[in-house]
């Protein structure tokens, strides 16, 4: 009997609204009928049949019932009246068909209907309803609300019918967040054909099939594919206006299978639209494996990510050093983790780098073969606003550390610059271009400490990118901010710096300045409207006034170049590896230098702002501050200096 009724279900949820209602009424009609013959039955003791004036008590029953019923609402949605606010809707219903029939029946009086009956009938009468309508909710609801739910899911297209892209529609068939509604493959023999129940459709019909079929997202089910390919497919997703989401690489895959929880958001290499090239493992093993390695800076985004480049190579020791506790705390726990069940040993130290005495300390405690120097501030606009303390940490904190290493019998000492330090504009460029200066002056008065120092522009996915800036702000609906609608930047992403990184500083003779490849570089205007179009979401503009997020240009801040460069020279030299270049780049012999760096520091140490500029602009050449001085403390004092003028 139960399983006769579950083969029911769904044949009567899918017939048409109006079926539905003249069932219902059909039911309510039959309970006004048979709960009048069960309160006749009570009142006299024996059946009677619903003839003559019973058969009036019923029609009386029926039109005083639906109407009532209909101005409650109780055929408005079944299932919506069930649970406790469901019973209190149909006592009311009943309590007021209640009264006017209990008005007619006992107050008044029909022949031959016990008056008696005008009470008992409408108490059955809300029993049944009761009944009925929580029969039904048992019976369909349940089943209801679960095709409702799988109806309403987001719709997707797999992009990819080959074997990925059949495991993860498998995978994906009873999700509760999506259904997939075909697949888009480039593969002309299979077009129109169907895969598990599911339509193979063109790339050229994307744009209309987003329309016809209401799809919220494509699902790049192509792991193997090399950059190019996939950057071909991002382009016609973008014009379809649809988000995209998409698996890793094949190599990342669990065992080579798929799921659902394997998608993720777009990589941020998709967006640079690069081909990485492989690391030479020779390179990457040389300073590193079976020795002591040093890294400050240890919490940075690209300090974090050599850290764990150098663990997967395998150092007998990590030392990481860094002054932000809690940057400290987490990359020594994830680290941990990384090396568990392999032989190194992670000492995580808190330590400044302007603290020369702690520096030797570390050194002469644990004599690292191999240091590098990640350690810097790095963010244009607050160095700006703080110079003296940026010139500070990111020259005399770099030098300091490079006497500890010549000290202590370092091997290789390796810097991580900037392209910003090329022919500067602001602070923290001129500050890393003279830190540069530093070791190629150290570097020609000695032989026992190799120095390198590596040169590249922006890292995707820093703490300081513009990539998880503008993600954020696309989620949030918009505006994205852009300083100036030409600004123009390289970008690479972390992981692949740090391997250059690493492998650059093998290659040095002493002194050499590297320059990494960086491909071509990216307007940032672009890559924001990039990152809105592949988000399923459209530019708002002058062309599109009623698009999804806006673009609004801030004005460049203090310092801000609109086009960085990597050279200061010409004719880079090639190196083994086709992405690191070296440098041709002059400097300050040490005995020079070195006074005017002491110089340098004096006024650093009494904060005159002036007087630093200058310096700086002596030192470095080339660096053209491109804004008035905007030092917090320097204005503050400045306004308090006028004010009392103005008083005087």
């Amino acid at each position: 009997m139960i399983t006769s009724l579950n083969k029911l279900v769904e044949p009567v949820l899918e017939l048409p609204r109006s079926a539905k209602r003249i069932i219902v009424l059909t039911v309510d009609i039959s309970i006004c009928l048979l709960s009048l013959w069960i309160a006749l039955y009570l009142r006299l003791g024996y059946f009677v049949s619903l003839t003559g004036n019973a058969l009036i008590a019923g029609g009386v029953s029926i039109a005083l019932a639906l109407p009532i019923f209909t101005v409650f609402g109780l055929y408005r949605a079944i299932f919506r009246y069930t649970g406790w606010p469901a019973l209190v809707t149909v006592v009311k219903a009943a309590g007021t068909y209640g009264i006017l029939y209990m008005s007619i029946f006992t107050v008044v009086g029909i022949n031959d209907i016990p008056r008696t009956v005008g009470i008992i009938q409408p108490i059955l009468l809300v029993l049944l309803l009761g009944a009925s309508r929580t029969f039904a909710r048992i019976w369909l609801g349940d089943r209801y609300l679960s095709i409702v739910r799988h109806t309403s899911r987001p719709k997707v297209l797999i992009y990819g019918a080959g074997t990925s892209g059949l495991q993860l529609a498998a995978a994906m068939a009873n999700s509760p967040e999506m259904q997939v509604a075909g697949f888009v493959d480039d593969d002309e023999r299979l077009h129109n054909h169907v895969l598990n129940g599911h339509t193979i459709y063109a790339p050229t019909e994307l744009s209309n099939l987003v329309h016809a079929l209401g799809i919220s997202t494509i699902l790049l089910a192509m792991p193997s594919i090399d950059r190019k390919r996939r950057n071909e497919i991002l382009s016609r997703i973008r014009e379809a206006h649809v988000s995209v989401r998409t698996l890793p690489r094949v190599s990342d895959l669990a065992q080579g299978k798929v799921s659902p929880t394997d998608l993720r958001d777009l990589d941020i290499d998709d967006l640079l639209g690069r081909e990485p090239v492989s690391p030479n493992h020779i390179l990457l093993i040389k300073n590193i494996a079976e020795k002591v390695v040093m890294v400050t800076g240890a919490g940075g985004s690209i300090g974090s990510e050599l850290c764990r480049q150098i663990v997967n190579v395998g150092p007998e020791k990590l030392l990481l050093i860094e002054q932000n506790e809690y940057a400290l705390y987490q990359i020594h726990q994830e680290l941990e983790a990384k090396a568990a069940g392999h032989n190194i040993v992670l000492v995580p130290l808190l330590a400044s780098i302007q603290d020369e005495e702690r520096l030797h300390e570390i050194m002469s405690t644990w004599n690292p073969n191999t240091v590098y120097h990640a350690a810097a501030y790095k963010h244009v606009p607050l160095v700006e606003h703080n110079p003296t303390e940026g010139i500070k940490n990111n020259v005399l904190g770099t030098l300091k550390t490079a006497n500890a290493a010549i000290s202590n019998g370092v091997s290789d000492f390796v810097l991580i610059s900037t392209d910003k330090a090329v022919r500067p504009t602001n602070v923290m460029g001129a500050s890393k271009r003279l830190a540069e200066m530093v070791l190629q002056a150290l570097a020609a008065t000695q032989t026992g400490t190799r120095f390198a120092m590596v040169r590249f522009g922006n890292v995707l996915g820093s703490s300081g990118s513009v990539v998880p800036k503008f993600r954020q702000q696309i989620r949030n609906g918009g505006p994205i901010t852009l300083t100036h609608p030409e600004i123009t930047r390289y970008f690479m992403t972390i992981p692949e710096a740090a391997q250059l990184v690493i492998q650059a500083g093998t290659m040095t003779k002493n002194g050499d300045v590297f320059v990494l490849d960086m491909g071509q570089p990216v307007k940032i205007m672009a890559l924001a409207q990039r990152m809105i179009e592949l988000s399923g979401l459209t530019l708002r503009d002058e062309k599109n006034p009623n698009g999804d997020v806006e673009i609004c240009i801030t004005g460049l801040r203090p310092g801000e170049k609109l086009y960085e460069e990597l050279l200061i020279g010409d004719s880079p030299l090639p190196t083994s590896h086709p992405r690191i270049m070296r440098a041709r780049e002059s400097f300050i012999p040490w005995e020079e230098l070195a006074a005017k760096i002491k110089a340098l520091e004096v006024a650093l140490n009494v904060n005159d702002v002036g007087i630093v500029r200058r310096m700086m602009e002596e030192l470095v050449t080339g660096y053209t501050p491109n804004s008035d001085i905007v030092d917090w403390v320097y204005l503050e004092q400045e306004a308090e200096a006028e004010t009392l003028g103005l008083r005087g």
